[in-house]
């Protein structure tokens, strides 16, 4: 690819996701001066470092260095938790935000000096997550637009400092929104060719214009420790007992071949359970909740995992799973094509199972016919060799080869790893192809490269005015704004006063807590 851009330091990504399930190699848990913890970063912390807990949180078992902030917790594994003082005490003579920025700047040094040989799952740097730091029991409560204009380039500097990425993970709306607005003002440090910035702003322009669709393959939840179907396909050999010689020769049977000798060997019944086992809930990878955020309602996936699920619901988006459950007028909704490992027997893998569910499959491949016609979709984490894909695109192109309909449209787009010109050029009539990399940039770097053009798609896509009633962010808001808010205000107090209880006054409210008004 043309216009390669050398990466030097890392990147910050701003992300919506529960701290406690995106898989990082390193997370910043806030505290104070007692080592108390809010109830919600307790399942960060082992067990058995802990010395009491309660329904509002739990204290870490030890004591500070002599004028520490920052503490590494010992036992937590491949993932390490650190401590940072965020709490300002009555004779901290009102230290504010800079002290609270010191604080973040020592444990982002502290955890550079923590040598990681292998960030989880094979990625091209380690992940540090941290949230908003000092905005729940801590210095920034109530300021927090003023600490996201002050955290973001702190975050930055230590990234180009120390070379791994950073990871601001943020649950509320309003939060994120805000986030946004800050990195779209700064430039947000994207480094990125320009060819695949002009691709985020077209995917941004077709999300913010409710045009988008996603479609997520094997390699997302690759980055989650999941494996590929080739992967899996091993497992199973060496759980089978399989020799070298057989071993070797499943390379070349198709999948679905392989897979059904594999069940003869192992028995169907175990074949399900180790999928189910293999798939199940877990820590999401950075691209789940990258994808989950983005403002778009129809999902499709061939994985059997539930982690897009996790990242959506984390961030109160919850999907409708197709077709186990059914669709919700306005809600988004995820379609399983493949079958989803919480219900075993919907689970497609061997040829005979492929046949099995012709009719029903049939049904399934129908809806993202559907969506190749009527959105414009994103494919992530797909080799596009799928026989399911290739059937569904095929039938699509014989509909808009027919007499009368437009010509020369294509249906999606395909972020594919590295280029492959023959790949690009079998689907040239229905998707485009766009390669993070050429042979200069190895698999990993170009896996992070896509999480960075996700996260800015997640920035461009996003609504600007998500923060515009939360009092947090009032200092982010410009006199037109301002004023804009404070007659939303009177709006808000007159649905509070019984206005709010007809039909139309249900849509304003659900409106109003769009742009981050809350009750209270």
């Amino acid at each position: 690819m043309s216009g390669h851009v050398p990466v030097v330091g890392g990147h910050v990504f701003v992300v919506g996701a529960d701290l406690t399930r995106l898989s990082c190699d390193d997370v910043l848990v806030p505290t104070d001066r007692a080592m108390r913890v809010g109830a919600s970063w307790v399942p960060l912390l082992p067990a058995d470092a802990l010395d009491c807990a309660d329904d509002e949180g739990a204290t870490v078992a030890g004591s500070w260095d002599a004028g520490a902030r920052v503490r590494e917790v010992p036992g937590c594994g491949d993932r390490r938790a650190w401590l940072v003082d965020t709490v300002e005490h009555e004779d901290d003579d009102g230290r504010g935000l800079s002290w609270l920025l010191e604080g973040a700047r020592e444990a982002l040094a502290a955890v550079a000096r923590r040598p990681v040989e292998r960030p989880a799952h094979g990625r091209a740097r380690r992940l540090v997550g941290l949230p908003a730091l000092g905005t729940g029991w801590g210095g920034a409560a109530g300021r927090r637009g003023a600490l996201l204009q002050q955290l973001l380039p702190v975050l930055r500097e230590a990234a180009t400092e120390h070379g791994y990425d950073v990871a601001l993970v943020l649950r509320r709306p309003s939060d994120l929104a805000a986030a946004q607005r800050v990195r779209r003002g700064e430039g947000g440090g994207w480094a990125l060719p320009a060819s695949l910035r002009a691709v985020a702003e077209d995917l941004g322009a077709r999300a913010r214009g409710g045009e988008l669709a996603v479609f997520l393959g094997a390699g997302v939840s690759a980055a989650a420790g999941r494996p590929t179907w080739e992967a899996l396909l091993d497992e199973l050999a060496e759980r089978a007992g399989l020799g070298a010689e057989l071993t070797a020769g499943l390379t070349g049977l198709p999948p679905q071949d392989a897979a059904a000798l594999l069940a003869r060997e192992l028995g169907r019944d175990e074949l399900t359970a180790y999928v189910q086992q293999r798939f199940g809930p877990g820590p999401y990878a950075l691209a789940h909740a990258l994808v989950a955020g983005l403002p778009v309602r129809e999902y499709v996936t061939t994985n059997y995992d539930p982690l897009v699920e996790l990242a959506a619901a984390d961030v109160g988006r919850p999907l409708r799973v197709l077709p186990f459950e059914e669709a919700a007028p306005g809600e988004p909704w995820l379609l399983k094509l493949h079958g989803d490992a919480a219900h075993p027997d919907s689970v497609v893998l061997t040829r005979e199972q492929y046949l099995e569910f012709g009719d029903h499959r049939t049904a399934l491949a129908g809806v993202l016919q559907t969506l190749l016609l009527t959105r414009h979709v994103l494919f992530v984490g797909t080799s596009m060799l799928d026989d399911d894909l290739i059937r569904i695109a095929h039938q699509v192109r014989s509909v808009l080869a027919a007499p009368g309909t437009a010509t020369g449209r294509r249906n999606g787009t395909v972020l594919a790893l590295q280029e492959d010109a023959v790949r690009a050029r079998l689907w040239e009539r229905d998707v485009d192809t766009v390669a993070m990399g050429g042979a200069d940039v190895p698999g990993p770097e170009a896996a992070r490269r896509l999480e960075v053009l996700l996260d800015l798609l997640g920035c461009l896509s996003s609504r600007p005015t998500g923060y515009l009633l939360d009092p947090a962010y009032r200092g982010l808001l410009d006199a037109g704004e301002r004023t804009l808010s404070a007659a939303l205000g009177e709006v808000a107090t007159a649905l509070a006063g019984g206005s709010g209880r007809s039909w139309a006054g249900q849509e304003v409210h659900r409106l109003l807590e769009e742009l981050g008004h809350q009750e209270g």
